[in-house]
């Protein structure tokens, strides 16, 4: 079967479908393609900081997500193996929201806004052809073809699928590769609070959620846990071990059935890669360290930085090679402090030696703690004007 559309996005999470939203939004044919079903449990923090709440606006997504009923977080506090603890607030509140009830919405959203969405199917190979694009695709026995303008790619930073020409970024040899776990929980009362423990081997964070339910969701060592299990919960039950406050913590809580997750290998140090023969966005163009709470809000930004780039190209005002560096300029402009003082943090936090004296440092200097959070931040959403091509 052939289907034809002025564009296709790959990956049906954040990225993908507020991306597929604003090119309808805007008139154009699109086609999103994923190769989940939805609602599903993904592996993410599920905290929306208060930096995404300007990109929700302006992707026209503010209601769709307050009406989810997300939780309100106002401080985040760290607790260290040895019981230290810091107690920072956040400017501004953030927001604790399951992605099973957020990718739903933001799905019905685009659709909502006219796009078309083909969930289940497998992307088995993209070709450009001329000024186009095709993207070939698998749903059980069923083989598609999509016929496009512009492809765009959300499909995350473990993507392996195979196109013509390009390919998505192999990990770096030489680098720690972590698993990413997740669970939710019943059974436990938290404050407005996102709490941050930590231990040899990686850290754990419990975010309260919609419906009163916990998210827990840990990055580990995967060469310190390699003997702790196949499952998730005997994953986190041996994380959960490390840090003795996070034991009692977690004694009488219930993991939620049919919400755990995992993802392998995750690895931190990638350079951003906005760019591979099409636009990438979400994870795909750029990762920060999942302590620093901004993920979501970098995926929201690199849609809403795309769009109107999507747009103007589709529009013909801007060429394949123009639309790729404005793109590339706008991805390192916005992302490359966050993720240079998040890998930072992220290095900082990972030593058992430096992390025993960080509360110390953080009640001497409260300023500086808080300075370092912020430097991991995006700045609120100001939507630009692009420039053509022929101007």
């Amino acid at each position: 079967m052939e289907h034809y559309a002025d564009v296709v996005v790959l990956g049906g999470g954040i990225a993908g479908s507020c991306m597929a939203k604003a090119l309808a939004d805007r008139q154009w044919e699109t086609t999103l393609i994923d190769r989940q079903t939805f609602p599903r449990h993904k592996v993410c923090g599920e905290f929306l900081s208060p930096e995404a709440q300007s990109t929700l606006h302006a992707l026209g997504l503010t209601e769709t997500v307050t009406a989810l009923h997300p939780q309100r977080i106002e401080r985040v506090r760290l607790i260290f193996e040895h019981s230290g603890e810091i107690e920072l607030p956040i400017p501004g509140a953030a927001w604790g929201l399951s992605r099973y009830a957020m990718d739903e919405a933001l799905h019905s959203a685009a659709m909502r806004a006219g796009a078309q969405l083909h969930l289940s199917t497998t992307v088995t190979g993209i070709e450009q052809r001329g000024k186009g694009y095709t993207v070939r695709t698998k749903q059980g026995a069923n083989t598609s073809l999509f016929h496009a303008r512009a492809v765009i790619a959300a499909w995350g930073a473990n993507s392996r699928v195979a196109h013509t020409g390009h390919r998505p970024n192999a990990a770096a040899s030489g680098q720690e590769a972590y698993i990413g776990v997740k669970t939710h929980y019943d059974g436990l009362t938290m404050e407005p609070v996102i709490e941050m423990y930590f231990f040899r081997g990686g850290y754990l964070g419990l975010c309260p959620i919609e419906d009163g339910r916990v998210n827990a969701a840990a990055l580990l060592s995967r060469s310190e846990f390699a003997k702790a299990g196949k499952s998730v919960l005997s994953i986190l039950e041996a994380a959960v071990q490390r840090n003795r406050r996070l034991t009692a913590r977690l004694a009488d809580a219930v993991p939620s059935p049919g919400t755990q997750a995992a993802i392998a290998p995750v690895y931190l140090q990638r350079k951003p890669a906005p760019w591979d023969g099409f636009p990438r966005l979400g994870d795909a163009a750029a990762m920060i360290a999942p302590l620093c709470g901004d993920g979501m809000s970098m995926a929201l930004r690199s849609a809403a930085l795309c769009a109107p780039l999507a747009d103007s190209y589709l529009n013909g005002h801007l060429s394949l090679r123009e639309w790729e560096r404005q793109f590339t300029d706008a991805i390192h402009r916005e992302f490359a402090g966050p993720l240079h003082w998040g890998s930072l943090l992220q290095w900082l936090l990972s030593k058992p030696a430096i992390a025993q004296l960080l509360p110390g440092a953080a009640r001497i200097a409260p300023a500086l703690a808080n300075g370092l959070v912020r430097a991991t931040r995006l700045k609120p959403y100001e939507p630009v004007e692009y420039r053509s091509w022929n101007h």
